[in-house]
């Protein structure tokens, strides 16, 4: 039996390294674009029956639910020491959800998802301006992941092909503003991580604001709508994908480069593109297969670049 001990020690170690592996950035941001990409199918499907509010509040009451289990089972508090970062980042986070849950209901899946992950673009410029301010040497920030994130967007451009009918203006607006504050939701995520917060706190207060704000959204417009059994498990899977998708992402940025994460993001342009043409009937272009070419470089560059290695203290690429 002893010989077995030079065995047991490298099969331990490729165990480890193999769980590492797992849950390095890239890998979380992946897992993370694909489960938000099939809850964008299922709010799409389910805005047929509720409102954006509405899809909001249960989204949240399942992910707050679940959230609260882990937390419990690993013995961590529900109190925060940082209530005002979750504050500001559950504000604008859950503001950026219900605006994007009221694109899905209006535009083609791949065509809300594009606009909103116009998050990457406004990431990359505001972290280019922090550095112009704080007069930072050009080399603070890579520009080959800025690179990548702007050509993942130009993939997403060809992909949605912004031609919209003047009946979903409204939505291409929404769609597009939730992009704006979702990148403020994101930065916030990497200061959250860098203060500690574990990932299920984190998806928990948002999910508590996401609550409050859907369910006053779904009182100021129409109410509540009746449930049916095909609601209601479409509501259930809007919460599971939401919960394992943000506890994903919470985890990838915290540990992750924010461009190297968001460059990643655009692979959920990918995701939602073979999901509405296989899945919910949206028409095939040449153009948008295209698009999904320049989106999977730019987010393979970005994992080359190292943009899923964790960020070095003070970097300006956080």
């Amino acid at each position: 039996m002893p010989a077995c001990g030079p065995t047991v020690q490298p099969l331990r170690a490729l165990r480890r390294a193999v769980r590492s592996a797992a849950l390095s950035a890239p890998v979380l941001m992946v897992v993370a674009a694909l489960l938000f990409s099939l809850m964008g199918a299922c709010v799409k499907l389910a805005s047929a029956r509720y409102g954006a509010g509405e899809i909001v509040m249960y989204r949240s009451v399942v992910g707050a639910a679940a959230m609260a289990a882990l937390l419990r089972r690993r013995g961590q508090s529900l109190a925060t020491p940082v209530p005002a970062m979750h504050l500001w980042r559950s504000g604008s986070g859950v503001v950026a959800l219900v605006l994007w849950f009221y694109a899905l209901g209006g535009l083609p899946l791949a065509a809300a998802t594009a606009l909103n992950a116009m998050s990457s673009v406004w990431i990359a410029l505001a972290l280019l301006g922090g550095a112009a301010l704080a007069s930072a040497a050009p080399a603070a920030v890579d520009r080959r992941l800025v690179a990548a994130v702007l050509a993942g967007f130009a993939g997403g451009v060809l992909v949605l092909q912004p031609t919209f009918e003047q009946r979903q203006a409204w939505h291409g607006f929404a769609a597009l503003l939730s992009g704006l504050l979702a990148a403020v939701a994101y930065l916030q995520l990497a200061t959250l991580g860098r203060a500690g917060e574990p990932e299920e706190r984190v998806v928990l207060y948002f999910s508590l604001g996401g609550i409050v704000a859907g369910a006053a959204v779904a009182l100021a417009a129409s109410g509540f709508a009746a449930h049916t059994a095909t609601g209601a498990v479409l509501l259930l899977a809007i919460g599971l994908l939401a919960a394992g998708g943000q506890w994903a992402m919470t985890r990838a940025f915290g540990r992750g480069a924010t461009l190297g994460n968001a460059a990643l993001q655009y692979l959920g342009i990918a995701f939602s593109f073979a999901l509405g043409v296989g899945w919910l009937g949206d028409p095939f272009t040449w153009s948008a297969l295209a698009g999904l070419v320049l989106i999977a470089g730019a987010g393979l560059s970005a994992t080359l670049l190292g943009g899923g290695a964790a960020p070095s203290a003070g970097g300006v690429t956080r």
